[in-house]
């Protein structure tokens, strides 16, 4: 495409073929609300939902048809992905890839416990009747409980996975003890000596009642924010009970503090507060087992040595549970540069946790996209340039940035909290004296990538909110590279630049429940900051400023509009990531209104956001940038509180109105999440000689697969 990096062809060239679209309302096949009970009965299918399908070419030049969507209910769409480059992997490659898929598969179970104590006698009830019940499938009850079922499935629990509110059922607790005695009792969650009636009563309030276990992540300020969560990284602790427990641990080398926290839960029993260690012979042992079973296989055919090493450190952490082995793990993995195979495996992100302490456990397996790769590395060799040439403060500037290792990945596997919603950009790891001292990976999960761009084509969102001609054009030329220039210089220049204070405690210490939305929109500013720089012309990351100029438009629209879709009428914003985007675009438009920086303009009833001046919109990035790496570097809680509560939680209701207004006749899921590919292998006298990739479209059947196949954790735990 002329004008277009030539780095760019290979990997944007399926975004820009000509959609086909099989249905009119392809991306929108699912009622509103008020229709829910009328939909048509979905038993099985009998043939494949209408589905997008772009016609792409290959490497080999050959034109073919892809199919993206391969389900839809309530504000979710399921899309599929495909792995190219996995059929030219070494038998060895193919191998590991295999291993370390298994060993993403059978963590499955710990992300629902950790997100709610009774989700998984839940999700294997919904499993059991989906899976064997001999009634009428085509009744309104069974019909609003495979809805209901496939909301928790793709939530990994009974709370929605953005939002974090409870999602109620369509059906009556009635209807469930009806189904449930039509179903296969040996499929049943009974505890021994449990009777049907027994646990029906026991999940009649967590699935039913409203006030239960309302909000899985209660981040308001006025409450306990961990009494009022139903996450099950704590029982019956208080906040500030928990915040003085890590308080009182002392770091032998508080240079390189431990990640207090991060692999346990937190309990008070007779009184004392212990942790619950995640570990073989631990808490969540069944599961882990099964998890250092396959990392084992793993390692026997490890690429190198240093694949090697750091595998066989994931196990020993695994087996001790001692989160100086998990530094060890880190610091090994890290070091890792060369592999083409790679896995993220562990209990990572603490965005479910209100005091950021504990980690989800999730994991990604990925081979190297080599071509596209060329793109982020680019960005992660001047990684140097950037931070010395950052708004910031020089004290809090990086003096010598180190390891960054850049990469796209091509995603073959994800499990855990990493799925079926998926991050699109990843960094690795979060401790920051690791880090600073031994670097850190950043991936962008290209093939995922190119999924949401199918998948989004043809939605219409991004015109029905701009407000010209030029910036459509400009966005249908350039929105695809601005997205991926923004997700990469997001994680590898984003997360990984600035520094703390010397004797200034981690952001979880300090920041305290907004460190998370902090950390986000630091990133954020860094990527937007920079992608106005002509640096990246010259690095032939992009061709004009107008890529730049593009991802203004877009992230102003989006943080003052376009995410308000998602959002329940009367509510807040909770979610990290959205608490974000609001801050920054509502703190840019306040602080740029005296020069008319971002103009606001109603038109036949709609509102439009307008950047008039992309040069001074930059300079309040950059000047809102420098404000919140003083927060953290720091520690300024008060002002932290301040900048989050005041931008980026309460939401304007008139213009939430009329956002769902103008989103609902596009008829668009607001979220968007992914189906696993299958790894299948070829055995021969006991022995693989071979791994195949076969492609699901069946959300349900995957689910209920899953269910025969990777479930190892009791009922509770």
């Amino acid at each position: 495409m002329q004008g277009i990096p030539p780095f760019f062809d290979r990997y944007r060239g399926v975004f820009v073929k000509k959609l086909i679209i099989l249905s009119a309302c392809l991306l929108c096949a699912a009622c509103s609300q008020d229709e829910e009970s009328t939909r048509s009965p979905i038993e099985k299918p009998q043939v494949a939902p209408e589905v997008a399908v772009v016609e792409s070419t290959d490497e080999k030049g050959q034109q073919h048809d892809k199919q993206v969507l391969v389900d839809r209910f309530a504000d979710i769409q399921v899309l599929s992905y495909e792995v190219p480059g996995f059929d030219e992997l070494s038998l060895r490659e193919k191998k590991l890839t295999y291993f370390l898929s298994q060993a993403a598969l059978s963590g499955r179970d710990m992300i629902y416990d950790q997100n709610y104590e009774h989700n998984l006698r839940i999700r294997r009830l919904l499993s059991a009747i989906v899976g064997s019940y001999s009634g009428d499938r085509s009744s309104a009850a069974y019909v609003s409980l495979l809805e209901y079922a496939k909301r928790v499935w793709f939530a990994n629990g009974i709370h929605h996975h953005y939002s974090s509110d409870k999602m109620l059922p369509g059906f009556t607790p009635e209807d469930l003890a009806q189904m449930a005695e039509l179903s296969d009792p040996s499929l049943l969650p009974l505890d021994e000596g449990q009777s049907l009636e027994d646990l029906l009563t026991l999940l009649r309030e967590p699935v039913f009642s409203a006030v239960t276990a309302a909000k899985k992540v209660n981040l308001d300020p006025d409450v306990d924010q961990l009494m009022a969560s139903a996450t099950n990284y704590y029982r019956d602790v208080t906040a500030d009970e928990a915040t003085a427990f890590y308080a009182a641990k002392l770091d032998e080398d508080p240079e390189r503090p431990v990640s207090w926290g991060l692999n346990s839960q937190l309990v008070k029993a007779d009184g004392e507060l212990r942790e619950r260690t995640w570990k073989v012979g631990g808490m969540y042992s069944p599961a882990i087992e099964k998890v250092v079973y396959w990392l084992g296989r793993a390692a026997t055919v490890a690429e190198n040595e240093l694949q090697k090493d750091w595998i066989e450190k994931l196990i020993t952490y695994y087996e001790s549970g001692d989160l100086k082995d998990y530094d060890a793990y880190n610091i090994a993995w890290v070091a890792d540069t060369d592999s083409r195979v790679d896995t993220i495996n562990g209990f990572t992100e603490v965005y479910g946790d209100p005091l950021g302490y504990r980690g989800a456990w999730e994991s990604v397996v990925s081979i190297r996209d080599l071509e596209a790769t060329r793109r982020i590395s680019t960005i992660g060799s001047q990684a140097q340039w950037f931070e010395e040439n950052s708004p910031i403060m020089d004290e809090h500037k990086k003096k010598d940035v180190v390891g960054i290792s850049a990469k796209v990945i091509t995603v073959v596997m994800e499990g855990g909290d990493a799925a079926p919603s998926t991050p699109i950009g990843v960094n690795l790891p979060n401790a920051n004296w690791i880090r600073k001292e031994h670097g850190s990976k950043s991936v962008t999960l290209g093939n995922i990538m190119e999924s949401y761009e199918i998948a989004s084509a043809a939605s219409g969102l991004s015109d029905e909110f701009s407000y010209s001609e030029e910036q459509k054009q400009r966005h249908a030329k350039y929105g695809a590279l601005e997205s991926l220039l923004h997700v990469d210089m997001h994680e590898v220049i984003g997360h990984a630049s600035g520094q703390i204070n010397p004797g200034i405690g981690t952001p979880k210490e300090t920041l305290k429940s907004y460190a998370s939305t902090l950390e986000e929109a630091r990133s954020d500013l860094v990527a937007l900051y920079f992608i106005m720089d002509p640096k990246l012309i010259e690095l032939g990351l992009m061709p004009s400023l107008d890529v730049g100029k593009t991802s203004y438009d877009g992230y102003i629209r989006n943080g003052l509009q376009l995410q308000l879709r998602r959002i329940e009428p009367g509510n807040d914003i909770e979610q990290a990531h959205m608490r974000n985007r609001q801050l920054i675009a509502a703190w840019a438009y306040e602080k740029g209104q005296q020069g008319n920086v971002i103009e606001k303009i109603v038109e036949n009833g709609k509102t439009y956001f307008v950047v008039n001046d992309y040069e001074a919109l930059r300079v309040l990035f950059g000047e809102l940038l420098r404000e919140i790496q003083r927060i953290k570097s720091e520690g300024d809680y008060q002002a932290a509180s301040a900048l989050v509560e005041n931008y980026g939680v309460r939401v304007d209701q008139d213009m939430h109105r009329e956002v769902l207004e103008r989103v609902a006749p596009l008829n668009i899921a607001a979220y968007s999440g992914f189906i696993q590919p299958r790894l299948v292998p070829v055995e021969e006298n006991g022995e693989i000689i071979d791994v195949k990739i076969e492609y699901s479209d069946d959300f349900t059947a995957q689910m209920l697969e899953y269910e025969k196949n990777y479930s190892f954790l009791p009922n509770s735990n």
